[in-house]
């Protein structure tokens, strides 16, 4: 009875606007929602809610899909955990949540017919999807493409008389993000190379060990810088450029990964020497760079490296980049340590993907909960921790994970079968969406604290004076939880088992 009345007094249901989620079961744990050229699910921006009340957001391994109800803000406190709001107690200002514009998620988003390649990038793109507003862009090949390949592969080229796009960039990349940044004007891109031309390094290869040699430092700052103005010159500015994807990955024997090795020092000295005043004399001079783009493991001593022996790197360097594949083994506060040596820098996730694991068999699980469990987790971890946003990888796969050239394959928010003309959201998709569509930039982290260790949150004040709080149960009991906001009064609602929350107020 105490149940009913207190469902009926906090929450009701609206009758949703949205079109809903047209849920797909194979039996992997949670529905996937499937898209086609006639139907796709929305969730039209919602209007900020009237004072005194609150609209909250619900996905769940059960089968809810960012599912809306309107409720009332209480001065009574509800019999149940509680989630204490203290916005006076700020910390990071958000950047933004978005997905990579890899060749292998462009080749399956261009195998759908028009009308449902339209589908699939308003599901990112708009204010009615996720609504991301950041982009990254690999410098020529990654691993997810069909090939290896630099802009200059012309042995011995060193006045880049051959440099030029590929053919990847000027059918796939380049249409698809100016589409992407038509339907967000406040989409930013970011980019990394993987390697430089093979000839430039210590070992002709895309991919194993090798390092740049240093007597082609400076053509290697002309070469990115020239990827810079060349997307400039197509009407996309790239908003930040990091020292180079997972220079560590280069030391792993077993890694078939294009790569190359930077030490902190010598990327520091390329950054002094070469790319730092390359770039601030180029008309990319806006570009920002990133520095580590590799995993947390790293932290915080790379950093203490660069700032007692390179400090003069960090005039030119803005941000940290960090993927998210050694978290298992290091703990997020190294996020914290990094922060408190480098507050003027930004922290950002610039790389994640689940089915990462070389043990996960088979790569993509089409409605695998367990899997965007383990994102959610990550989610909530890195944003409580300094991190100013969080770049997903690939965009879309198709249902064996790929293409990738090195057989690489991993799983993706969007899982596209081209055959049936079809794509699959999957619960990651959901995970993110959660994020990406209710923390705008420039929203800032408060304190948020919660008394049970299966309720995950964190809290923001978003720039339109409205607060955004979510929470995880991640247990496999219904819970109920009061959210207790001494300015506003309690939110008091029920979550059920393994389920998200976005609370908007």
């Amino acid at each position: 009875m105490f149940l009913l009345i207190f469902l009926i007094t906090t929450i009701w249901s609206i009758p949703a606007s949205a079109q809903k989620c047209d849920p797909l079961d194979f039996g992997k744990g949670s529905v996937v929602c499937q898209c086609n050229s006639t139907y796709c699910d929305y969730y039209p921006d919602p209007s900020p809610p009237n004072k005194g009340e609150f609209i909250l957001y619900t996905s769940s391994k059960g089968g809810k899909r960012l599912e809306r109800y309107d409720g009332r803000i209480s001065n009574d406190l509800g019999n149940g955990y509680k989630i204490k709001i203290n916005v006076k107690k700020e910390y990071q200002k958000i950047e933004g949540f978005g997905g990579a514009f890899t060749d292998a998620a462009l080749i399956n988003i261009k195998s759908l017919s028009s009308s449902t390649q339209d589908h699939l990038m308003r599901s990112y793109f708009t204010s009615n999807g996720s609504n991301y507003n950041l982009g990254r862009v690999p410098i020529a090949g990654s691993d997810f493409s069909t090939r290896g390949y630099t802009y200059d592969d012309t042995e011995g080229d060193t006045a880049l008389k051959n440099f030029t796009l590929a053919k990847e960039d000027i059918e796939l990349k380049i249409p698809l993000m100016k589409e992407a940044l038509k339907l967000n004007q406040e989409l930013r891109f970011l980019s990394a190379s993987w390697t430089a031309p093979p000839w430039m390094k210590n070992r002709y290869s895309y991919n194993g060990f090798s390092y740049l040699q240093e007597k082609y430092y400076q053509i290697y700052a002309k070469y990115i810088v020239k990827f810079l103005e060349e997307y400039k010159k197509n009407g996309l500015d790239i908003w930040a450029v990091s020292t180079g994807n997972e220079p560590f990955t280069s030391l792993l024997p077993i890694s078939k990964i294009n790569s190359m090795f930077w030490s902190s020092g010598t990327a520091s000295k390329w950054v002094i020497n070469n790319l730092g005043p390359t770039l601030e004399k180029s008309n990319s001079n806006a570009t920002v760079i990133l520095m580590l783009d590799d995993q947390r493991m790293s932290l915080p001593w790379y950093v203490i490296d660069v700032k007692t022996r390179h400090s003069e790197a960090l005039k030119y360097i803005k941000g940290i980049a960090v993927h998210w594949y050694t978290d298992d083994f290091i703990p997020a506060k190294v996020l914290s340590l990094t922060h408190d040596i480098v507050p003027e820098k930004f922290i950002l996730m610039t790389e994640a993907c689940l089915g990462d694991r070389p043990w996960e068999n088979p790569k993509v699980i089409l409605g695998s909960w367990s899997r965007a469990e383990r994102l959610i987790a990550k989610l909530f971890e890195n944003l409580n921790h300094w991190v100013v946003g969080w770049v997903d990888w690939n965009l879309a796969l198709d249902t064996n994970g790929g293409p990738n050239w090195v057989k690489n394959y991993v799983d993706a928010p969007i899982i596209v079968d081209a055959g049936k003309d079809v794509f699959y959201k999957q619960p990651l998709y959901y995970a993110m969406i959660h994020f990406s569509k209710f923390i705008p930039r420039n929203s800032i982290n408060v304190k948020s604290e919660s008394n049970n260790r299966n309720i995950l949150s964190i809290a923001f004040k978003t720039n339109n004076g409205h607060k955004t709080v979510l929470l995880y149960n991640r247990s496999n009991k219904k819970m109920n939880v009061s959210v207790i906001d001494d300015e506003i009064g309690n939110i008091n609602i029920e979550l059920p088992e393994y389920s998200l929350h976005t609370i908007l107020y």
